[in-house]
């Protein structure tokens, strides 16, 4: 597998306090990796890092194969865009000019793709309007706009969605997946809202005490996750042997509420519990979340 940055044992160090501590971590080309993690894990040190904000206490990351100990790595991380905590741009500004602003710092000779650019996330029709008067998805999408600047392959995004309305998080997604799916952009999000990064992300890395606990893609990700059908049913007794009797595993929740662990047909399951005169009141087919996962381990690793 390709990877477009890897990281291997690095460590930073504030005093005496270790911030990340032998972290290492493998973001594929073409991914949208998830850094999950709970405030003061690292998540926003090792995002600095990478960017060049600040430098490792010890150990070496890659960008692109080129070592963060190379004199050619400000090259390579020219391609690489950001937003680190805010988006940075001039609330007096149009769009235009704030992405004009951004052509002259980096030092592009010429405004190309600056329209495009302006369309792909939205905002070709602002006018006028300075940026003081957008919404917070507006400020959100101009800010990754300013990231398009120059066409890095690789966008880290710091709680992408933070204070948005539903509208505004939709906006951001489909914005995240049109730039991966039809860009090739990978990304790098650090987010708290695990529900909705769980909707685009296609690996995750969960960090905790300043290192990563654990890597996994999305597909072994849901393989670990435990789908259960929930039954509500009149007769627990009769329900529990004709279980037992089909080997079926299971647990029993109360009185009337089962949890069945396998992957059940609900009509035979009905039809075969009614000949033992139990009744199935309700059903629901439930899974575990992206949430539950990442409590889960972070429990784990907190009680080693």
């Amino acid at each position: 597998m390709e990877y477009i940055l890897e990281a291997n044992n690095i460590e930073k160090k504030y005093g005496h306090f270790k911030a990340l501590n032998n972290l290492s971590m493998h973001i594929p080309k073409g991914a949208i990796y998830g850094l999950i993690g709970k405030n003061g894990a690292g998540k926003t040190t090792l995002i600095r890092l990478l960017c060049g904000l600040q430098k490792v206490t010890s150990g070496e990351y890659t960008i692109y194969g080129i070592s963060n100990n190379s004199r050619k790595i400000a090259e390579a991380r020219k391609r690489i865009g950001g937003i680190i905590e805010t988006p940075s741009i001039c609330s007096d500004m149009t769009a235009i000019d704030n992405l004009k602003e951004q052509y002259k710092i980096i030092g592009l000779p010429s405004y190309s793709k600056l329209d495009e650019i302006l369309k792909l996330v939205g905002l070709e029709n602002t006018g006028k309007k300075t940026a003081k008067h957008f919404s917070l998805g507006m400020k959100q999408r101009i800010g990754i706009a300013i990231s398009l600047v120059g066409h890095p392959d690789l966008l880290i995004l710091d709680e992408p969605i933070n204070g948005l309305d539903p509208e505004g998080i939709i906006e951001i997604r489909e914005l995240i997946l049109t730039l991966n799916r039809e860009k090739g952009i990978t990304f790098l999000i650090s987010s708290h809202y695990l529900d909705e990064l769980s909707k685009i992300a296609t690996c995750y890395g969960i960090i905790d005490k300043g290192r990563i606990i654990k890597e996994i893609d999305k597909d072994e990700l849901e393989q670990n996750f435990k789908i259960r059908t929930q039954i509500h049913v009149t007769n627990l007794k009769e329900c529990v042997k004709y279980l037992e009797e089909e080997n079926l595993h299971y647990k029993v929740i109360s009185n009337e509420k089962i949890d069945i662990y396998e992957k059940v047909n609900v009509s035979e399951l009905v039809i075969a519990l009614s000949k033992r005169n139990c009744i199935v009141n309700d059903f629901q087919e439930k899974g575990e979340s992206l949430e539950n996962y990442y409590l889960n381990l972070i429990g784990g690793a907190n009680n080693d």
